[in-house]
């Protein structure tokens, strides 16, 4: 396959290839590459393939009305990184459903205090909706203090409004009609209500029959976290065809629209995950925030490659238990459901893309209506899944509570994908920080696990046959 492209394009596959093999075949080297260095290398050198791409002249812009279709656009571009890049992100979100369901059952069940799940789901849940309103607030401040949308001029693109589900809509549709159908929709509340009954309902049946199950569950568990240690070894090819891609539709030219818009809210993320958080995680978990960002690396990564929460979580769940010493039992309550609610990067997507929009169209707006955007958004994101570019959806009800036109969406869809990215990674690490926090309250927090720069390192390595 390697050999179809052009010099320059192989040069770059071969180097990735060959420096992944090398350090998979010397698994007993003190040299050998962490997971999250393997992905670096695949984004680097995804980074650089669609880059020679870009300025050899093979493709084109894909912002262009009516633009042409290279032969690399529609056999490279559209053909071999679509087919890598989105077997990398099905094969994640095919384990999404059955880790959700397993682990929270095997959370649940193995909870040897049932009035727990009460005192975990109340602290969880207030963590997360006072770290996402805190969010959006600061992206607000930060907008009007900016001022990204005046003098800002339009760009063309169109966008299909969907409606997005009331609050009422989606605390009714919380309890599954049919949780089978549920698990085929992934519907998360939905697969996190029927996960912990079942779970709940193992736990209260009394002997060897209810140990049988318990015990089944733990061992399907065990399965599907090596599965997710496979993956990990593959995605630094999978990473390398996503970035690729990206590169070689959008370019570099991406980052000149919208400059000062796309500044903010990457500021504003960057002060929330390395300002916030780790005061968070200093006060109230009483950890290193330094130790916990480097831990975090891989899912971080993962996050910032798929630009989605859901297909990420497998990665989140193996980083928080084996390389931060957070319990199963708390983590496997705690993530799926900060995967499903807790939307702090795109909360600060939303305040900072709500001020730019009335700047824009000179539509002043109120204390009162600013108060209505932050609850707005902290609300919506209850029940929002965790998919690229859904947080676009739940944006143009908030412009429509505060009368703004959701036809100001157009403007900012353009480079949405690339802070897509970068606001995903900042939701995980949100999901990982209330966990560490509601895990030390619970004492489920091991200090050795997380203060040893080593751990989880032998969950990595899978000795394939040669």
């Amino acid at each position: 396959m390697i050999s179809c492209f052009p010099k320059p394009f192989k040069l770059v596959l071969l180097k990735l290839h060959q420096k992944l093999k090398e350090n998979t075949m010397n698994t007993n080297s003190t040299q050998k590459l962490s997971i999250s260095t393997k992905i670096l290398i695949g984004m680097s050198a995804g980074f650089l393939f669609g880059l020679i791409a870009r300025l050899s002249g093979l493709t084109t812009d894909i912002n262009l009305p009516h633009y042409p279709v290279t032969f690399y656009d529609q056999y490279i571009t559209t053909g071999f990184l679509e087919v890598i890049g989105t077997w990398f992100i099905r094969s994640l979100k095919m384990l999404v459903v059955p880790l959700v369901f397993v682990s929270l059952v095997c959370g649940t069940c193995n909870l040897a205090d049932p009035s727990k799940l009460g005192r975990v789901g109340i602290k969880t849940l207030l963590f997360y909706l006072t770290t996402t309103a805190i969010a959006i607030a600061l992206a607000i401040v930060a907008a009007i203090i900016v001022e990204p949308g005046v003098g800002a001029h339009a760009i063309a693109h169109d966008y299909a409004i969907k409606k997005s589900p009331t609050l009422v809509q989606t605390l009714i549709n919380i309890i599954p009609e049919n949780p089978i159908e549920a698990m085929t929709d992934t519907k998360m509340l939905q697969i996190i209500v029927f996960a912990l009954l079942f779970g709940i309902s193992i736990a209260l049946i009394k002997g060897k029959s209810g140990e049988r199950v318990k015990q089944f569950f733990n061992d399907i568990n065990e399965v599907i976290m090596k599965l997710v240690t496979i993956l990990m070894n593959l995605a630094p090819y999978g990473v390398f065809a996503l970035i690729a891609k990206l590169t070689s539709r959008l370019g570099v030219d991406v980052f000149k629209q919208l400059g000062l818009y796309f500044i903010v809210v990457i500021v504003v993320l960057f002060i929330h995950g390395l300002i916030v958080y780790p005061t968070l995680l200093r006060f109230l978990a009483k950890i290193n925030p330094i130790t916990f960002l480097k831990k975090m690396r891989p899912a971080q990564l993962f996050a910032f490659s798929t630009a989605s929460s859901n297909a990420t979580l497998p990665v989140t769940m193996e980083v928080n238990t084996r390389r931060l010493g957070v319990a199963s039992t708390t983590a496997s309550f705690t993530l799926p459901l900060g995967a499903t609610i807790n939307m702090d990067g795109t909360a600060i997507m939303q305040g900072v893309a709500t001020v730019f929009i009335a700047q824009f169209y000179e539509i002043p707006l109120h204390l009162t209506q600013y108060l209505t955007v932050i609850l707005a958004a902290t609300m919506a994101s209850v029940g929002t899944a965790g998919v690229p570019g859904v947080g676009l959806i739940t944006l143009a009800s908030v412009l429509a509570l505060v009368g703004l036109p959701a036809e100001g969406i157009g403007m900012i869809i353009g480079i949405d994908r690339i802070l897509d990215m970068v606001r995903t990674a900042v939701n995980i690490t949100g999901d990982s920080v209330v966990t560490c926090i509601v895990a030390r309250s619970e004492g489920e927090l091991d200090e050795t696990i997380f203060n040893d720069p080593d751990a989880g390192s032998e969950f990595e390595d899978v000795e394939f046959p040669q």
